[in-house]
């Protein structure tokens, strides 16, 4: 997993898996501690610390690169589906520190004891809780990934099929966007104008006018006019009337004078 190259004696070198792919580097001043805080008298402790080193998040594990190797420890990597409970803890005086409980790989070279094994990385320069944000979101897609494989039937008992490999995206999710509004008329005649060779000029309405508040009389006295000329047949009565006057005065005249002559 991670060996000495010869051409840097006494440095190791991140040797990145088949289908690895690197997440996150650390700055080189992070401290490492495996420790068993709570073991009874008798049974085994682990103790294993390095006070300066660089970590690398990858898509299937953490490693960590001592800055000055020793023989007790001179690499240290861990699947990240072997690391439960992580949280971070920030002291009032020190630097934050990323925490978690630590399940063993079978002969991995750290011994398995019935006290649970805390792993601790202390970020002297900042950078925990970014780091602690990409594992967590990393580790779920692994969880799912395993989910469906178990699903599906093509897990294989103690192993990872293909996780953390192709199988996993790796992309992280589109930030969330509100529904944009639909464009209003005025916009989408703006936007044709432009690409338009010829623009469209700016269309004017006149408003209408208010309804008058007048009343119906008032309407009808203000808009009638007297017809100028007589009616059809007007000329024709007339002549009727002052005829049959006539007829009626000599008619009354007449017997007036033959009354005047019985007397």
């Amino acid at each position: 997993m991670l060996r000495k190259e010869p051409s840097t004696p006494g440095q190791s070198t991140f040797i990145p898996l088949p289908n690895e792919r690197l997440l996150r580097t650390t700055p080189s001043r992070i401290a490492l501690s495996i420790t068993t805080p709570k073991a009874y008298p008798g049974n085994s402790s682990v103790s294993i610390s390095s006070a300066s080193g660089i970590v690398y998040l990858t898509n299937q594990r953490i490693v960590y690169l001592p800055t000055n190797p020793s023989p007790n420890l001179e690499s240290f990597s861990c699947p990240l589906l072997n690391l439960h409970d992580t949280h971070i803890t920030a002291p009032f005086f020190g630097p934050n520190a990323w925490t978690a409980l630590l399940q063993p790989v079978p002969n991995g070279g750290i011994p398995s004891t019935p006290s649970a094994i805390e792993l601790k990385l202390t970020f002297k320069e900042g950078g925990a809780y970014d780091f602690h944000s990409d594992f967590e979101a990393m580790k779920e897609r692994l969880q799912q990934a395993v989910e469906n494989a178990r699903d599906s039937g093509t897990a294989e008992p103690g192993r990872m099929p293909g996780i953390g490999l192709q199988g996993v995206d790796l992309e992280p999710l589109p930030a969330y966007e509100a529904t944009a509004s639909p464009p209003s008329l005025n916009t989408e005649i703006l936007a044709t104008s432009h690409h338009s060779p010829h623009p469209l000029s700016p269309r004017v309405e006149a408003m209408p006018d208010p309804p008058s508040l007048e009343t119906p009389e008032a309407a009808t006295t203000e808009t009638f006019a007297p017809p100028v000329d007589p009616p059809p047949g007007y000329e024709e009565v007339q002549q009727q009337s002052v005829v049959a006057e006539l007829e009626r005065r000599l008619s009354g005249h007449t017997v007036n004078e033959n009354e005047r002559s019985l007397i």
